[in-house]
């Protein structure tokens, strides 16, 4: 049924009204807030280059950078509100979606096998089944919590089974070699640390289990800002690429904004792919794959829909692939 003339001229006032609001909203944007970290190798060349800052120079944006210290503080930064972007594993940005947490993950920055499980250089732990009434450190909400998760439930175990000690990553590897814990699901670049300058032992490890980094955005920003979501990513593609073409300079990078030695940067980046931006099919099952574990395990709600849920997460629209 068409609209009477008055309803008519009422619903092109408000469209025309919403559509300025969004144009006025675009053009008050004075700053886009990103984060940076070490387990994002791509962030620290985007960073050091000012890559972002060159980019939005002429709309009058600057660009504030905050370090995220893992996935969780990434996570929570977005839930917050007090950045627009935020680098974080595949399933982690999915459990945080499950949760409330309205991000979409729409790029990728690396894929690497940055966590396992790790135990000091003389422990006698050798599998999984071993850790069994032991303390281990884990960060919640990241890669390395859903990877112990999966590791414990193949193992016929459960976070039940052993003590759970909830520390940021970089306390977690400093109460592993003090021995105040028995094992720790560990992240690069620190767990690369552990294994080269002290004799840690990666005794667990499943680089399927690891899901992949993802670059997330809030999607307030997101359906407020299409245009600078695509323009960030493609900055962020840009800086792959360098990354890809010039590996000392990355490696150079990493060393300064970690203060590690060299070993230890060549270790984590032996283990971190750049070859792609885009989510594609293989890493959206990882992330699905990882979702339904962690159901099984009674981690995540029996009834969300993963695969569902995923594809809600998952939004590819502004890579410069899908352009």
């Amino acid at each position: 049924m068409s609209l009477p003339p008055i309803s008519r001229l009422l619903s092109s006032a408000v469209i025309g009204l919403l559509l300025a609001t969004a144009s006025a909203s675009a053009a008050d944007l004075k700053e886009i807030r990103i984060d940076w970290a070490t387990y994002n190798p791509v962030s620290i060349l985007l960073k050091n280059r000012k890559l972002l800052e060159k980019e939005f120079e002429k709309d009058g944006i600057s660009i504030r950078w905050v370090q995220s210290a893992g996935s969780n503080k990434a996570l929570e930064f977005l839930n917050a509100g007090s950045i627009d972007f935020g680098a974080t594993a595949g399933a982690a940005a999915l459990v945080a979606r499950i949760n409330g947490n309205s991000i979409r993950s729409v790029g990728v920055y690396s894929q690497a096998e940055w966590t396992a499980l790790v135990v000091p250089k003389d422990s006698p732990v050798a599998k999984v089944e071993d850790l069994k009434g032991k303390r281990i450190a884990v960060t919640r909400g990241t890669d390395p919590h859903v990877f112990l998760e999966r590791a414990l439930s193949d193992a016929g175990l459960s976070d039940k089974d052993v003590t759970l000690v909830l520390l940021q990553h970089a306390d977690g590897k400093q109460a592993l070699l003090r021995g105040d814990v028995d094992a720790w699901a560990g992240l690069d670049p620190l767990m690369a640390s552990a294994q080269i300058e002290d004799g840690a032992k990666l005794f667990y490890r499943k680089p399927e289990y690891n899901s992949g980094g993802v670059i997330n955005v809030s999607e307030t920003f997101a359906e407020a800002h299409p245009d600078l979501v695509k323009r960030v990513l493609a900055i962020y593609e840009t800086a792959r690429q360098e990354a890809v073409k010039d590996p000392a300079a990355l490696e150079e990078a990493l060393v300064a904004a970690t203060r590690l030695p060299e070993p230890v940067i060549e270790k984590q980046l032996e283990r971190t792919s750049l070859k792609t931006s885009k989510i594609d099919a293989a890493q959206r099952q990882a992330i699905v794959e990882a979702g339904v574990a962690l159901q099984k395990a009674g981690v995540l709600p029996g009834d969300v829909d993963i695969a569902r849920t995923t594809d809600e997460l998952v939004d590819d629209r502004f890579t410069l692939a899908s352009r």
